[in-house]
């Protein structure tokens, strides 16, 4: 198990000023470079020594990647962008108010002061036997802690599990993929852009991560496209306290409507798996309703389809089952 120490572990620390400065020193320190965003979740591994880069890449003086542009068709968020600036953003409090809920809900405003949107959807998971240098799968060994029979797992996940039991911690997640973000993702041989919902990955495709990136590889901005401006949106957050603390459940929806009627929708779930759910048989369900009551215990029923609990996450099946029914509530 990892100590807690009074100081992190020396590292040669590398400031680019642009994305392809960061990336060439990625490429050159291949396998021994750390990116650090905010430093949120960077400083926690370090400061407990679980992780001990030899090269920090800091990306703080990448002005490219900073700030919220207006672009055809949409907006384009640099990765480096605070929480707060989102939060603050008029034009995404007014147009995509989900995505400025979601933000405003993690952890604290002095953490949302520091921490960016690019690090709050790249963060690893926070599960306290991976996090304190346990042997797990996801650390590289050949077992989870977290599923043996007397773990505590109240917090881990209700599906999607594959040999591990993680869930993602992002809070700014589900909104982006609620509102069919695009994340655009540089390396050395040019960039790709992913579908929110795509960029986010699960043990059964590489038990290491948590993203579609590689060692290699930079989220320098985030599309979030006009398509779903103005619609109707939703927003919950279940957690222990009421601030600092990650997410026990939370669901982001966007809906359409043409009269009383859904004509389209969107609907995410984090915490509940080790990436963030997008619960099309939900959304199928209320297409073409009002979001009436038995349309909305209709589509929280579907939510949950498959979900198994380990032994001390139960509630997280009724949790999840009732954020989707209050999102398709919210509409009527």
């Amino acid at each position: 198990m990892a100590k807690i120490r009074d100081m992190i572990p020396a590292f040669e620390l590398l400031q680019p000023t642009s994305v392809e400065a960061a990336l060439n020193l990625l490429d050159e320190h291949r396998g021994e470079a750390w990116v650090l965003a905010g430093g949120l979740d960077s400083f926690d591994w370090f400061k407990d020594r679980v992780k001990r880069p030899s090269v920090v890449v800091d990306l703080g003086g990448i002005a490219e990647m900073h700030g919220i542009r207006e672009v055809t068709n949409g907006l384009e968020i640099g990765a480096m962008t605070t929480l707060t600036e989102v939060v603050r953003h008029a034009r995404i409090r007014s147009e995509w108010s989900v995505v400025a809920d979601a933000a405003e809900h993690v952890a604290t405003p002095q953490i949302r002061n520091q921490g960016t949107l690019g690090g709050n959807v790249s963060q690893d998971t926070r599960c306290w036997y991976y996090r304190s240098g346990w042997p797990c799968y996801r650390a590289g060994g050949n077992t989870c802690y977290a599923a043996a029979p007397q773990a505590m797992n109240r917090e881990h996940c209700i599906m999607g599990r594959s040999r591990c039991v993680a869930v993602n911690p992002s809070d700014t997640a589900p909104a982006l993929i609620a509102v069919d973000a695009k994340m655009i993702v540089e390396s050395s041989k040019g960039p790709k852009v992913y579908d929110a919902e795509d960029f986010f990955i699960g043990p059964a495709i590489d038990i290491t991560r948590m993203t579609v990136m590689k060692e290699r590889d930079l989220l320098t901005r985030i599309h979030i496209p006009s398509t779903w401006a103005n619609a109707e949106f939703y927003y919950e957050k279940v957690r222990d306290r009421g601030a600092w603390d990650f997410q026990l459940v939370s669901v982001a929806a966007a809906f359409q409507k043409e009269g009383d009627r859904i004509t389209a929708a969107r609907i995410a779930v984090n915490g509940v798996a080790p990436y963030p759910v997008r619960v099309e048989a939900a959304e199928r369900i209320v297409v073409g309703t009002t979001g009436d009551e038995a349309t909305a215990a209709a589509a929280g029923e579907a939510a949950i389809e498959g979900a198994r609990a380990l032994r001390h996450n139960d509630y997280k099946i009724a949790m999840m089952r009732n954020l989707v029914r209050r999102a398709v509530r919210s509409v009527a």
